[in-house]
């Protein structure tokens, strides 16, 4: 039985622009209230009717002009959105203002220079939108557990200076309060989330991470020596946990610290290293969690109603997708082999994941197995929720190409929590499908494949009751085995030109004269009436039940007439 967790703390809209307000958003228009706790992230499409969470920030991409903007506070107004961010700069006209006031929607611009992906990337992570319980404890040196972003502004009141956490890559993990008290370099640093790669080569060149992974203090960066738009000192320490360098602490400073504020940044970082830890152990345990709900809420019985209340999907319409990779499961590899594609999996259901948390927040997407699942709400008609659920497993698979190459089997769908379980069956008939055919169509729904499927089941049931090929088949495959002939084939390429001969023969790559006599070989070694509709229904189906690599030969061959 899973037992409730409570919930973790939301984040406020005051939270976000005391984040991101000195670089990445500024304050247009007030709502209401900034104090009120955010739902969540949603890309604005004119096109889309889906439903989104209540008190979410919505990116309005693409909006400009004023009376657009106003339609848009009063639709999500009505929807009970909390804020709309549009690309600055924008006309706060009088009409603007009203509308915002009048709504309760805030309206805040993006900076020239940020892209939407950076804000919503950011956003995510200081609301946490996809938590699915509480995995760490409430406090870690007095800050909630994992919030970088607290104990960076922490860190830059000790210090006195702004700050950026950053990984052993130079990703920016979270940064400080005023920002622009520093320079461009570290404005451009936090637009882009990491930082600039001509710094770091040059850096690199002159050993400062060298000297940072190395020693125990705080290492200093003086302005002109890497680049122009520094124009203030840095000082940086490393984070560790042991000898493990997690990351470092990056504070732009007027000159050198004095002792009290090395010290206390040395203190700091002992603490920046607990949240580091805890976060990545959170995201291992957060992770495992979400795949236990998930197969929990796929599988039905007891446990299912909790599973799907704590996904947040419990009285909802939903549709299971379920992704695999292409290739043969069963051939065998080497162990680096095994662990490539456990992370490719891994990879593409963590990709999944991101690609339907932005076309439904409330998607919930885990790899159970081999196989990753996503259940997907599907809010508003269902006439049309199969051709929805086929475009957005179509678009993400074009998305990302054939580095990776999968395939998605799409369930029928759920009108509430315990349709799931046949959802996501008929998800994994589709998928098996699929990945059967070897990635000639990369999409379905149970639909599509429903007579594919059943074969695949009779050819199971056949293998395990032991079934063999009977009759005029067997006849014609020991023929084959003893004169290396092509007689099964020649066959097959008849029955699925429906005794076209031309068309077969091409396809058995001979010349016609030599398949008619082939055809001839075949209705005499099999003893087969090709004439008779039910001998060779009979054929055709023994010959789709049988492996493929009992079906001779599939292209030119240097084989006997028979």
């Amino acid at each position: 039985m899973l037992t409730p967790v409570p919930s973790k703390p939301h984040t406020s809209l005051a939270r976000v622009l005391e984040d991101l307000g000195d670089v990445l958003l500024e304050s247009i228009a007030g709502g209401r209230s900034a104090r009120r706790h955010l739902g969540g992230v949603v890309i604005h499409d004119p096109l889309d009717e889906s439903e989104f969470p209540a008190q979410a920030v919505v990116l309005g991409v693409g909006v400009r002009e004023p009376d657009e903007v106003v339609r848009l506070l009063h639709d999500l107004g009505r929807q009970g959105a909390a804020a709309l961010v549009v690309r600055s700069p924008v006309a706060a006209t009088p009409e603007v203002r009203h509308a915002a006031d009048r709504s309760g929607v805030a309206l805040l611009g993006l900076t020239r220079g940020a892209s939407w992906a950076q804000l919503a990337a950011l956003l995510r992570t200081l609301l946490a939108e996809e938590d699915v319980g509480d995995v760490s404890p409430q406090t870690l040196g007095g800050m909630p557990s994992g919030d970088l972003f607290a104990l960076a502004n922490a860190v830059a009141a000790l210090l006195d200076a702004p700050v950026t956490i950053e990984d052993r890559s130079s990703r920016v993990l979270a940064f400080s309060g005023r920002q622009d008290e520093a320079d461009q370099s570290r404005v451009e640093t936090i637009l882009g989330r990491q930082v600039p790669e001509r710094f770091t080569r040059s850096m690199e060149r002159d050993g400062v991470f060298e000297r940072l992974y190395r020693d125990s203090g705080p290492v200093y960066i003086y302005p002109g020596r890497y680049d122009a738009s520094m124009t203030v000192p840095r000082v940086a320490l490393a984070v560790r946990a042991g000898d493990e360098v997690l990351g470092s602490i990056w504070a732009a400073v007027p000159g050198q610290l004095s002792e009290e504020r090395t010290q206390a940044l040395v203190d700091a970082a002992k603490l920046v290293a607990l949240h580091m830890l805890r976060l990545r152990a959170g995201a291992d345990v957060e992770r495992r969690l979400r795949a236990d709900l998930v197969s929990t809420a796929l599988e039905g019985g007891a446990g299912a109603p909790e599973a799907i209340a704590r996904l947040g999907l419990l009285g909802q319409p939903a549709i299971v997708l379920a992704m695999g990779l292409l290739g043969d499961p069963g051939q065998a590899s080497a162990p680096e082999d095994d662990l490539r594609l456990a992370t490719d999996r891994q990879r593409i259901a963590d990709a999944l994941a991101m690609h339907l948390s932005a076309v439904q927040p409330r998607s919930a997407v885990a790899l159970v197995g081999d196989v990753a699942y996503g259940i997907v709400p599907m809010p508003g008609s269902q006439a049309d929720c199969q051709e929805r659920s086929i475009r957005v497993a179509s678009t993400f698979l074009e998305r990302t190409g054939r580095r990776v190459a999968a395939a998605i089997g799409i369930g029928p769908l759920a009108i509430d929590g315990s349709g799931l379980r046949g959802s996501r069956d008929g998800a994994d008939r589709t998928l098996r499908v699929l990945l059967a055919n070897g990635g000639a169509r990369r999409v379905a729904t149970v639909e599509d494949v429903h007579v594919d499927a059943l074969m695949l089941e009779l050819a199971d049931l056949a293998a395990a009751r032991g079934d063999v090929a009977v009759g005029p088949v067997a006849r014609l495959l020991d023929y084959d085995s003893q004169h290396q002939a092509q007689l099964v084939h020649t066959l097959r390429c008849w029955l699925d030109a429906f005794g076209d001969v031309v068309a077969a023969s091409s396809a058995a790559y001979v010349h016609p004269n030599t398949f008619r006599y082939r055809l001839r070989r075949v209705a005499e070694v099999g003893e087969l009436n090709l004439d008779d509709p039910g001998e060779r229904f009979a054929a055709m189906l023994q010959l789709r039940l049988l492996p493929r690599t009992d079906l001779g030969g599939t292209g030119p061959t240097a084989a006997t007439d028979g």
